[in-house]
């Protein structure tokens, strides 16, 4: 009596005579892995981590670290405010007069002081020591503010980090680092934007008046010009929020029809760009 095949051994003939089957059947396994996993870019086995970069999360990443950088380099700075030119005479008939702007940062301030051989020199320090100072010398406004600024570039540097491992790493806390990333800096954005709107209430203190003139007050400045670090503070403000509105097309250009189409085929390294 004739045997009939089994379907498990049909199965197995199928699959021998068509090759084409089986890929096509890793090709629908490796597909609905993506779409289980759409933030992971590394599964259980190495061989399936990949990288993905695209123009979107290129821009996204250079415009953080820019932005990073230009907030650092306005907070250190003490050119928040520039005060009228002065002239400083020698204390010799021989000696020239000099001319000097004095400014003021957040936290420090320029000021010329007199050394050997009657010399003029300049002198930026910090001239905070604690933060138990008075508000003359040193504005609670200012206090607040800095602490604002301090608070926000922490969040700041913390996308940067985030945003500089994004090609290979898609979550964080179970949500995608896009999103995540450009929440934390839409909040430091709001931080930024709260100093620097305090920031001009301190104004009425002593130690801007030592600078400024008498005819000070929050708000007004008297002959004193706001300097260019708060004009960049303001740039950088702007500048993060629109971080955190890139870093939504940052994530869609990660799942683009070209992104999926790599994955499919294999590859461990996708270039948009």
């Amino acid at each position: 009596m004739e045997s009939r095949p089994s379907e498990v051994e049909n199965q197995q003939q199928v699959n021998l005579e068509d090759p084409y089957s089986s890929r096509h059947h890793y090709l629908e396994i490796k597909t609905e892995l993506a779409s289980a996993f759409p933030y992971d870019s590394c599964h259980v086995r190495s061989r399936m981590c990949y990288m993905i970069v695209t123009s979107r999360t290129l821009l996204w990443t250079l415009l953080t670290m820019a932005t990073t950088l230009a907030m650092v380099a306005a907070v250190i700075t003490p050119t928040w405010l520039v005060g009228p030119s002065r002239r400083l005479r020698g204390r010799s008939k021989a000696s020239e007069d000099e001319i000097f702007t004095p400014s003021l940062g957040l936290y420090n301030g320029c000021i010329k002081v007199h050394e050997i051989e009657q010399l003029f020199t300049e002198n930026c320090a910090p001239f905070v020591t604690s933060f138990s100072m008075s508000s003359e010398d040193f504005p609670n406004f200012w206090k607040a503010a800095l602490v604002l600024f301090v608070c926000g570039l922490g969040l700041l540097s913390w996308t940067l980090l985030t945003s500089l491992s994004c090609c290979c790493i898609r979550s964080v806390f179970r949500k995608s680092v896009f999103t995540v990333s450009g929440t934390v800096q839409a909040i430091a954005g709001i931080l930024f934007m709260l100093g620097l709107v305090l920031y001009p209430a301190g104004w009425g203190s002593r130690r801007i008046q030592m600078v400024c003139s008498n005819r000070v007050g929050p708000y007004y400045i008297g002959d004193c010009s706001i300097g260019w670090t708060y004009y960049l503070a303001i740039v950088g403000t702007i500048v993060t929020f629109i971080c955190s509105l890139l870093s939504i097309q940052a994530e869609v250009s990660t799942s683009s029809t070209k992104v999926q189409e790599g994955l499919i085929e294999g590859k461990n390294v996708i270039c948009l760009i």
